[in-house]
């Protein structure tokens, strides 16, 4: 019989990721009903606010990314179907993406996959809402399976786990306040923020009705229209930047049903998950010390010190400790929200990518009066629907060593 040799094995060489960089942010200015435009209006404001920011025109971007919440928040649907002229899409590649609220986030980590993965160049990635057209409070009031329909919007599904919070934790009644009036004075500091309550206090928020227990009027989101844009580009892209890029050191998303057996609504696991991945990608060992400022999607204010465990700030239970402390104030250790936040800013599909613009706008020196003195890392952070989406990404200052 013949000899058979087998092939010489080829030397395959392993393709790395191409460097992503946000070269340019938009927002419109968040307010509770934008009568004057319409939902293309709306997007082409941030959009063209944007391609100002990155100095590029229509003509540098490859493709569109574009994201929101849920069609009957709008009452239109598919509204991206009618919204390609007013972003330069037409006869270019465009994709939707959706992920209950935590949408924001999942688009721009979409967009940032795009460019990584040498699909396009420049991305030009954005994300709504319009709620003053419908009514997203009942739109939210859905029944839930196995349970008896007793919500009304979305604090009615989130205040048990709040006060399971506060059972665990043994965080005193005040937390939720603090940080509601943390966020508020921050908004005034940032001009495209919604709400900027200028003769708020401590006393005041903290005697505002009770909505649901132990959650106040004025430890809750607003409804707001607006829409929120980046331009995301590669390595020779950012070299021809005007202005200093944020580079992407991580990102992730991850899932989990919205009800199982064990499922942990206080400290949800795929929260945890996705912000292990993004510290891995990252290089970060100790995000308590090593990141310098967090965007973090809080749009009832005792999520702060949950979140501040469920993304490894804390230990299980300590969180509100750094709130108590002034850790999460804006000369704090850890400054969270100096934009405000989903507490003073709540366009709900654009919500999280807000987060994860503010967080390049901190690590690129750009976000003004709310800006956090020496921001290297920046932390954005966005979750949705029954605490089952999670959507981070961490940005710096200087592109990533590996």
């Amino acid at each position: 019989m013949p000899t058979v040799h087998a092939p010489a094995a080829a030397a395959v060489s392993a393709v790395s990721k191409e460097t992503v960089a946000v070269v340019g942010v938009g927002q419109t200015k968040h307010v509770a009903a934008r009568r004057d435009v319409s939902i293309a209006g709306l997007v082409r404001e941030a959009a063209v606010r944007a391609l100002a920011d990155a100095e590029l025109t229509w003509a540098d971007v490859d493709a569109v990314v574009i994201g929101k919440a849920p069609d009957f928040f709008e009452g239109v649907m598919m509204p991206e179907l009618y919204l390609a002229d007013a972003l330069g899409a037409v006869g270019k590649p465009m994709l939707r993406v959706h992920t209950a609220g935590s949408v924001g986030g999942s688009t721009a980590l979409v967009a940032a996959d795009l460019v990584a993965a040498r699909v396009h160049s420049t991305v030009l990635t954005l994300a709504f809402e319009k709620q003053s057209e419908s009514n997203a409070m009942w739109g939210l009031s859905l029944p839930v399976p196995f349970q008896q329909p007793l919500l009304a919007g979305a604090g009615g599904f989130f205040a048990p786990h709040v006060r399971a919070y506060v059972r665990r934790s043994g965080a005193p009644p005040e937390i939720g306040s603090l940080v509601a009036y943390k966020d508020r004075r921050n908004a005034l500091k940032n001009p495209y923020a919604h709400l900027h309550e200028h003769d708020l206090t401590l006393a005041r928020v903290q005697a505002s009705p009770m909505l649901w227990d132990p959650i106040r009027y004025s430890e809750t989101c607003p409804s707001s229209d607006g829409a929120c844009a980046m331009v995301l580009t590669d390595r020779a892209g950012a070299a021809r930047s005007p202005r200093p890029p944020a580079w992407l050191h991580g990102g992730a998303m991850r899932s989990e049903p919205t009800l199982f057996a064990g499922k942990d609504f206080v400290s949800p696991q795929a929260g945890k998950d996705c912000a292990a991945d993004v510290y891995r990608q990252a290089g970060i060992t100790d995000p308590r010390r090593e990141i310098d400022a967090v965007e973090m999607y809080v749009p009832f204010s005792w999520y702060e010190p949950m979140w501040l465990e469920n993304l490894g700030f804390a230990a299980e239970g300590e969180g509100w400790r750094l709130t108590e402390a002034g850790v999460t104030e804006l000369d704090g250790d850890l400054p969270v929200n100096p934009s405000g936040g989903v507490l003073s800013t709540n366009p709900i599909g654009a919500s999280g990518m807000i987060r994860f613009a503010e967080a390049a706008l901190q690590v690129r020196g750009e976000a003004g009066e709310h800006q956090v003195e020496g921001a290297r890392r920046a932390l954005g952070h966005a979750y949705g629907g029954g605490s089952q989406f999670f959507a981070m990404w961490l940005v710096g200052a200087a592109p990533p060593t590996t």
